[in-house]
């Protein structure tokens, strides 16, 4: 891997705390994602689960996770099964983790072949009653793929028949949400070398260069400084284009006189960062721009403000929503009648501005969180506000991610990068 080691207490420490939510006499097994085929014999670059990655530091395909606080035998109350590594998959793949560096990596004391799994896990659920499965239950989930923890759990099942079956997802939702300060400082790490690419892009951004050349710098520089590259796929949306939230075609010249709508971020050590921001192709805003990017950013401020302790996910939007609404009249989009004949669901802001405002950051880009629970310290969010005017032929969308304080503002992980008109204004012309 490209990034430094992380310290073994993050995922001693998650463990724990996972554990200490787990029911008597039971066991949880987290496997590692699939390599994907693409034809031939080429695969995508490996991504590892999030969840075996969070509890386990272990990096590796085939690979899986048993945890069982209350088995008989000390030694298997946590387990890592990791692939056997040989000379011939040294030459051609490079060495795999052997069973010492697991442990240094993990700080799981017990490592075995993957090739013990069965034998293992059987000895393991005849002294166990309930087995928990890793299902995706994320709200935004849209898996059409069987997974290989899908697959194990049909093979469990089948096997184990008589077994009680329980969800992890419930309690991996709820702490992933709170970051470990460890977890905080590579979230920055990301956020950091996202600066450094939008710094870059400032830089080279000229009338009739092309979105996929912009792509291309940032990349550059995220794979330089120890990034894993993108942590989702970028928007490099000129002119009408970022009136398409989710354009990633990224093919076009950028036009004297249009904006540039950036949604990119670095992934740093499988930690996701977030970044929007929206300059001006040739270095000055115009006079409409920069009324409508301020007041995008004014609603970026204010929404920030409420990003504490004890708030609300569902009214937190009503309240941005009401703020929107406010600079939108204050730019002529929306009159008073406008809001006052407006349907309930469906705002007069959203015309302009269609979707929401902020979702959890952490080792996915919309990472595991409970959206009916209050905001708590240690909760990592977007704030992203924007407004979109095809028939002027822009949209501006600013987006920082911020860490929830146990008291006061929220800390903003994105601080040193530049959003203020001027400042970009000033970097873009030197």
């Amino acid at each position: 891997m490209k990034y430094h080691a992380i310290n073994s207490k993050l995922f001693i420490q998650n463990r724990k705390n996972f554990m200490n939510k787990m029911k008597p006499s039971s066991l949880a097994v987290f496997n590692s994602n699939d390599v994907f085929t693409t034809g031939a014999d080429s695969t995508l670059p490996f991504k590892q689960h999030r969840d075996i990655f969070y509890l386990s530091g272990a990096d590796q395909e085939n690979t899986i996770l048993v945890l069982f606080p209350d088995c008989p035998d000390p030694a298997h109350r946590e387990v890592l099964f990791v692939t056997e590594t040989n000379e011939h998959i040294a030459i051609w793949e490079g060495e795999k983790l052997t069973k010492e560096r697991a442990t240094e990596v993990s700080g799981i004391k017990t490592v075995y072949w993957l090739s013990d799994f069965d034998k293992k896990f059987f000895e393991m659920m005849t002294q166990c009653e309930t087995i928990y499965f890793n299902t995706n239950e994320h709200y935004r989930q849209s898996v059409e793929l069987e997974s290989r923890e899908d697959r194990f759990i049909k093979k469990a099942k089948a096997q184990f028949p008589a077994h009680n079956y329980a969800k992890s997802a419930p309690i991996l939702q709820r702490l992933r949400a709170v970051k470990d300060q460890i977890e905080i400082d590579l979230l920055q790490q990301a956020c950091d070398i996202t600066n450094a690419g939008f710094r870059r892009v400032l830089n080279f951004v000229k009338p009739d260069v092309t979105e996929y050349e912009i792509e291309a710098e940032f990349l550059h520089e995220f794979i330089r400084r120890r990034s894993d590259g993108f942590a989702y796929t970028p928007i490099i949306a000129s002119g009408n284009n970022a009136n398409v939230l989710h354009y990633i075609e990224n093919n076009q010249e950028c036009k004297d006189g249009d904006l540039i709508l950036i949604d990119a971020g670095a992934q740093y050590a499988n930690y996701a960062s977030d970044m929007s921001r929206t300059i001006p192709v040739n270095g000055r805003y115009t006079d409409r721009q920069k009324e409508v990017y301020n007041a995008v950013l004014r609603v970026k401020n204010e929404a920030t403000k409420m990003l504490v302790p004890g708030t609300l996910w569902k009214e937190y939007h009503v309240e941005v929503g009401k703020i929107m609404t406010s600079e939108l009249i204050g730019l002529g989009l929306l009159d008073k009648a406008d809001v006052q004949n407006e349907n309930p669901d469906w705002p007069a802001y959203k015309k302009y501005f269609m979707h929401g405002t902020s979702h959890h950051m952490g080792l996915d880009t919309h990472d595991y969180g409970i959206l009916w629970e209050p905001m708590q310290a240690g909760n990592v969010f977007t704030v992203e506000p924007g407004i979109y005017l095809p028939d002027e032929g822009f949209g501006i969308r600013l987006e920082d991610d911020v860490v929830i304080n146990g008291n006061g503002a929220p800390f903003n992980l994105m601080r040193d990068i530049p959003i203020e008109i001027e400042e970009i204004e000033e970097l873009m012309n030197k």
